[in-house]
């Protein structure tokens, strides 16, 4: 079973970097299998096919709208994504994840379980720092994705000797 984690944000607007701060996470904390790809993608607008192209299950962390408290963590699966028609794209850096889905799903190349691991931003502005009830949630969003790897029969196995998370979107620039 080939399955893909991947994180989706601008790691410069402040909780838009949720996705590839838990990425990070993940990779100082834990081993994971040669089938499974574990990603930060950043802000890739519509060029997702490769990344998704032949996946059997894939895994997005990312910020979401939803109703809720900042850092309220929310998970759909691939119906409740593609329950809805996707909306406008405002920005050439939306993840565009549903037209993806959709257009590979007409070739059959689709990933047939999906879930998003999504936290409710406080805010999105300039800043390259996670405000405090986003980065409360990453051990939470974390979990859920360790859950469902271990629900897909792909544990993920701790690290002898874990290391810091590289977030290096968030250290004092140097003198």
């Amino acid at each position: 079973m080939a399955v893909t984690v991947m994180g989706l944000g601008n790691v410069l607007q402040q909780d838009d970097g949720l996705g590839p701060y838990v990425i990070q996470t993940l990779l100082a904390g834990w081993e994971f299998g040669e089938n499974v790809r574990v990603l930060d993608l950043g802000t890739p607008g519509l060029q997702l096919s490769p990344y998704l192209e032949g996946q059997d299950c894939l895994i997005v962390v990312d910020t979401v709208r939803s109703e809720g408290n900042p850092g309220e963590i929310r998970l759909y699966d691939r119906d409740q994504l593609l329950k809805h028609p996707p909306g406008q794209r405002t920005s050439p850096h939306d993840p565009g994840l549903k037209e993806t889905l959709l257009a590979l799903e007409l070739h059959d190349l689709s990933p047939q379980h999906v879930l998003v691991v999504g936290v409710i931003p406080v805010e999105t502005g300039h800043v390259p720092r996670l405000t405090d009830p986003v980065r409360a949630a990453v051990p939470q969003a974390v979990d859920a994705v360790l859950d469902e790897l271990e629900r897909l029969g792909v544990p993920a196995r701790p690290l002898a000797d874990p290391l810091e998370p590289d977030i290096w979107w968030e250290a004092d620039p140097v003198d």
